[in-house]
């Protein structure tokens, strides 16, 4: 089986679960605190192991305590971390997350060492990392130039590459082409898709064959767009097709789009085409909203292909 190499962040979450999401300038009194290990980058790791894949995971931290309890914890899961880099005198990311009790969440980072992660660390990497016919699994909570060196390298080794562009840059952003570009599969939530689109928020009326449309004459070769309790549009050149989710009780949805493109880069892993991957996925997806937390909420294979085996609710 391929293996998944994830190059993406490592935070710590701080979460506070309050009755509703708050209004800028508003304070609201909240339940319970907890902190546990997040970041993109993290969790699709996470996610892609439990899922049943080889995973490399490549990312920064600081020579802090959040560091050090993180690198234990990837151990832990069976992460090969051998290419971790560990910045002195800077602190390692952390998210500060707010979850209504109807499930939405509100999240700002204080990236730290994910930022210092440069083209030259990409050129660094040993050619080991980049195999052919393995997938790369990066996202933007590390910088956009490191990410597309990275992407390029694996392009040129013959790796599959899967671009979960979260947080979605800046509209008119002059790295947004080289992204796109250098992608053979783009993972954006709804809101990503428009603002990589450029595209207009009609609600429920969105045409959103026309936004894949857009964002594949950009670059990639196959668009999946997440649309949350409406499941996934997948979409290439030739056709386009709808996943729908499956109903499940939502308790937290930090980290349902992190759980969707670990378990898409490890279905892909295994030899699954990329309609009957992203369809795994999206059951994962709805699984880690049943459980609070990020990595915590992250499903196993076997608990994915059992939950593919019970009648649709």
């Amino acid at each position: 089986m391929a293996k998944v190499v994830v190059f993406g962040s490592s935070n710590t979450d701080m979460t506070v679960r309050t009755p509703r999401l708050p209004s800028p300038g508003e304070t609201i009194l909240g339940g319970s605190f907890r902190s546990s290990p997040g970041g993109k980058g993290a969790n699709q790791a996470v996610a892609a192991r439990r899922a049943g894949a080889e995973v490399d995971f490549i990312c920064a931290l600081g020579d802090d305590e959040l560091g050090r309890r993180a690198l234990e914890l990837f151990r832990g899961e069976g992460l090969g971390v051998d290419r971790v880099k560990v910045v002195e005198g800077v602190a390692s990311g952390v998210a500060l997350i707010f979850v209504a009790d109807d499930g939405e969440n509100m999240i700002g980072v204080a990236s730290g060492a994910n930022a210092m992660f440069t083209p030259e660390d990409v050129a660094r990497l040993p050619d080991s990392l980049f195999r052919a016919g393995d997938i790369l699994l990066t996202g933007l909570e590390v910088p956009a130039a490191a990410a597309v060196a990275a992407m390029r390298r694996a392009r040129t080794a013959g790796m599959t590459v899967l671009l979960n562009p979260a947080p979605a840059p800046p509209r008119g952003a002059g790295e947004t082409a080289d992204l796109l570009a250098a992608a053979d599969i783009v993972t954006p939530n709804r809101g990503e898709a428009l603002a990589l689109a450029d595209a207009p928020d009609d609600g429920d009326q969105t045409d959103w064959p026309t936004v894949a449309r857009r964002l594949l004459d950009q670059g990639p070769r196959a668009v999946v767009i997440t649309l949350g309790t409406k499941g996934c549009l997948v979409a290439n050149r030739d056709e386009t097709r709808e996943i729908p989710a499956r109903r499940v009780k939502a308790v937290d949805t930090v980290g349902a789009g992190d759980a969707f493109n670990g378990a898409l880069a490890a279905a892909l892993a295994q030899g699954r085409d990329l309609t009957e991957a992203a369809a795994w996925a999206v059951a994962a997806a709805a699984l880690a909203t049943t459980q609070p937390g990020a990595q915590s909420a992250l499903p196993t294979r076997e608990a994915i292909d059992r939950f593919l085996g019970e009648p649709r609710g």
